[in-house]
């Protein structure tokens, strides 16, 4: 059971959600699951996506699996306080692509009393931990991991496999530039 659902509505406090694990994990999916729970809830829901992650929809976090919900483009997250203000749940999908102070923003909603829920890469495509997911991580109270399906052998996939030899830590694309592997699966690239 997800522990996060115990608790429908801050009662005198906020706390912190991470969905974390590779693509193709269904992270952004969970998100909008609890983001369509709260709003069933009657609450009022902030989604929010870094300006960068454009493969699908401006204005809509996209999964994979094509549900979406709309959202607000924001360049920081330091613009996500203010555009949140009546929010009682604030949603944040790929955090990896957001600069430290996130972790910052993050506490400040939940000290404010608001549920936040961050969704995003926990591993970058060399398999090492993908700033500021892991500083949110250790802020957490609740943290769930999704796993994929490795393309090679089937078994559970945590890491992000990049099969193009492009060499910057970030490169926006989907299944025409990545695809889930598992541990035994995965090939590190070779540093240049």
């Amino acid at each position: 059971m997800d522990t996060s659902e115990l608790h429908s509505v801050p009662r005198r406090t906020g706390w912190i959600e991470v969905i974390c694990g590779c693509m193709f994990s269904g992270k952004t999916e969970e998100l909008i699951r609890r983001a369509r729970r709260a709003e069933i809830a009657r609450q009022k829901v902030a989604i929010f996506k870094p300006r960068i992650d454009s493969r699908f929809s401006p204005e809509h976090i996209v999964s994979h699996s094509e549900q979406s919900l709309v959202s607000q483009v924001v360049d920081d997250a330091t613009e996500i306080p203010e555009r949140s203000a009546e929010a009682q749940v604030v949603g944040i999908d790929e955090g990896q692509f957001f600069k430290l102070n996130l972790v910052d923003v993050c506490e400040q909603l939940a000290n404010q009393g608001k549920r936040v829920i961050v969704a995003g890469l926990d591993q970058d495509y060399r398999g090492k931990p993908f700033e500021p997911m892991p500083q949110l991580l250790a802020v957490a109270e609740y943290i769930t991991k999704t796993l994929a399906i490795c393309v090679v052998c089937g078994n559970p996939a945590d890491r992000t496999q990049r099969k193009t030899q492009h060499a910057d830590r970030v490169l926006v694309g989907a299944k025409d530039i990545y695809e889930a592997r598992c541990r035994h699966c995965f090939e590190p690239p070779t540093e240049l």
